[in-house]
């Protein structure tokens, strides 16, 4: 997927996100901007109305005062302005919960498009990215969004309709005195221009700073047992107050600029009025010719309305400046927003698929069915036919290479072959790549040389759904989500029923502890299972894969957790587990690989042994050396 052009440009970032905004609500949206635009128009009217009933008492108090005609006359302005207020109400009123709908259903928008894209995402991008900064752009900068949306675009566009409008009226009833007014908002516009420049770059450096801050606190908040454990506690103190100083120097000059400049507008402004009023009363003094586009004399009734409008148009100018800095932290957090969404989504070229199968007449055909046989469909471009393989498990790697940087090569020159029902174990010292070569099976990353062919079929061919599909996978870090344990177990396949989770369970030696919970099977769990052992979490992770009833299991470290008695429990199942499936098991504990088919010892990304447990303790090489070094730790 290719990179937007307007990616990082503040143009171009306005324009996407007014774009998207249009597209969420087309018909909502033009409303509101209309009702905005009644409102804005209705509320610089009053001074015309003003300077009316001035001029009617003006032309009453020189004719020698008729109360009873004039009265008439003034009522009837009145009236005019107060059904003009009462639009102007109403129009408020009616944007405002429009504005409201339109705020909170375009950020459930955003936040929709943003989950379904992260989605989509590498593990790569994961693994190169803080969580806690992921986490910020769904808070805070969707927040960001959030008021620029629902405050500082309706301000703005208010704001700007109120000046024009005004500008306007004041050069239709005085040019002269408009002049004034004009030079006065370059002055005010050039202040903004100088102060707001500056504080929108801090603000903008805010947000980022923000986003990097929540990261440190996630990573602290998940590593506290071992930050405890080590009495690193000031170590922590200083990472996070190093991002946090950071945050606090961003967003003390933004605000610093900030505060500001408003006061300095405030004064300015005064100081317009103050220059509006004098150069009023002079032309009134001097019976001064007024030039204007409503040919009216210059008089009292002109200058004393034009003064409200003076007022009026400084306050419209004055509401713009500080929606500038909300508006600039908007953007800032709209690009971080598109900065995600733009990531380039997992790529997969794969047209194989997985599907249930059935024989018919000896030929294996889709089944509609779960039938508990699994086939690869693959279709054929060259003649157009359709042929079904019948899902074995057989893996094999050809000369593969690795790198998860261009620079630094974890793997090379890896050949390994699993068939259908053996057991497959990597050991080796950390580093070795033994992870590196499961994440290679599942597609988690992708290879930069060699082949690697799944029964025969290279698994860039196979979707990469219908790849993870046929495998079960039990991690080191268990992960189990909020909700009851039959609802985590049924997570490794969403149609199983109740009595094959129960299975499932049984097979992995999980249904033993589950039925002495509280509620059983109905119990919930939270906090990443916070209120079970870390063993217990294992073997409702392996149910969880054994429900799945893949043809390829993946055990990294799956066993790492559990003590030796657990172990002795958990074997049997994991033993019935492995049963007519392609298991390769990564293990540190090498008494869990003893009768494993072949074992592979890994050193810096090389296979240097493979054999039996047998053959490799005849050797006397690595795999003898790290065994028997295990049993002297034990």
């Amino acid at each position: 997927m290719n990179k937007r052009p307007e990616k990082g440009n503040t143009a171009g970032t306005l324009r996407r996100l007014l774009k998207m905004l249009f597209g969420f609500y087309p018909r909502l949206l033009p409303l509101i901007i209309v009702l905005i635009l009644v409102n804005a128009v209705l509320g610089a009217l009053p001074s015309i109305f003003q300077k009316n009933v001035i001029s009617v008492i003006e032309t009453a108090w020189s004719n020698g005062w008729d109360w009873g005609n004039t009265k008439p006359q003034v009522l009837h302005f009145v009236l005019i302005l107060a059904g003009l207020y009462a639009i102007a109400l109403f129009s408020t009123f009616a944007y405002n919960q429009l504005l409201a709908v339109f705020t909170q259903g375009s950020l459930h928008k955003f936040r929709n498009k943003m989950f379904e894209h992260m989605e989509t995402l590498p593990i790569r991008y994961f693994d190169t990215n803080q969580r806690g900064d992921i986490m910020s752009f769904y808070t805070n900068d969707v927040d960001a969004m959030r008021q620029m949306i629902s405050q500082s675009f309706p301000q703005l566009l208010s704001s700007l309709i109120t000046v024009t409008t005004i500008l306007v009226i004041m050069l239709y009833y005085s040019i002269w005195m408009g002049l004034v007014v004009i030079g006065g908002a370059v002055v005010t516009v050039t202040i903004t221009r100088k102060v707001g420049g500056k504080s929108a770059g801090y603000f903008i450096k805010q947000q980022k700073a923000v986003g990097k801050t929540e990261g440190v606190i996630e990573e602290m908040i998940n590593g506290q047992k071992v930050i405890k454990v080590f009495n690193h506690e000031e170590a922590a103190q200083a990472d996070f107050d190093a991002a946090n100083n950071a945050l606090y120097e961003a967003a003390y000059h933004a605000n610093r600029y900030s505060n500001t400049l408003m006061p300095i507008l405030n004064n300015v402004n005064y100081l317009i009025y103050v220059l509006v009023a004098v150069v009023g009363g002079l032309l009134l003094q001097l019976g001064a010719k007024n030039f204007s586009l409503s040919g009216l004399p210059f008089s009292i009734a002109v200058v004393v309305p034009f003064l409200g409008m003076c007022r009026q148009f400084s306050g419209a100018i004055q509401q713009i400046s500080p929606q500038i800095n909300s508006v600039v932290m908007g953007i800032a957090g709209a690009k971080r927003i598109f900065a995600l969404m733009d990531e380039e989504e997992e790529f997969d070229e794969g047209y194989v698929e997985l599907v249930n199968a059935k024989e018919e007449n000896g030929v294996l055909v889709e089944s509609d069915e779960k039938t508990g046989l699994w086939a690869w469909k693959h279709f054929h471009k060259q003649d157009g036919t359709t042929t079904y393989v019948p899902v074995r498990g057989d893996v094999r790697f050809y000369d593969v290479d690795f790198a998860y940087k261009p620079e630094k090569t974890v793997l090379h020159n890896v050949t390994l072959y699993g068939k259908p029902g053996q057991k497959i174990a990597f050991v080796g010292a950390t580093g070795a790549g033994k992870t590196t070569i499961t994440n290679l099976i599942n597609r988690f990353y992708d290879i930069a040389d060699g082949k690697i062919r799944y029964d025969g079929i290279n698994i860039n061919k196979i979707k990469k759904s219908s790849l993870r599909r046929s495998q079960g996978i039990v991690l080191q870090d268990t992960v189990l989500f909020t909700g009851t344990v039959m609802e985590n177990i049924r997570y490794g396949r969403l149609d199983a029923t109740d009595e094959e989770c129960i299975a499932a369970a049984k097979l992995s030696g999980a249904d033993g502890f589950i039925r002495h919970l509280p509620q059983g099977y109905d119990t919930m769990l939270s906090g990443d299972g916070s209120n079970l052992s870390q063993g217990q979490c294992q073997l409702l992770a392996i149910a969880r894969a054994a429900v799945a009833d893949p043809p390829v299991m993946i055990l990294d470290e799956a066993t790492s957790s559990i003590d030796t008695r657990t172990e002795q429990i958990v074997s049997a199942g994991m033993d019935r587990l492995m049963q007519g499936r392609t298991v390769f098991v990564i293990a540190h504990r090498l008494s869990t690989v003893k009768n494993a088919n072949v074992i592979l010892v890994l050193d810096h990304g090389h296979v240097i042994e493979r054999g039996t447990h047998e053959e490799l303790i005849a050797q006397k090489g690595q795999y003898y050396q790290l065994y028997t070094g295990a049993f002297e730790l034990e």
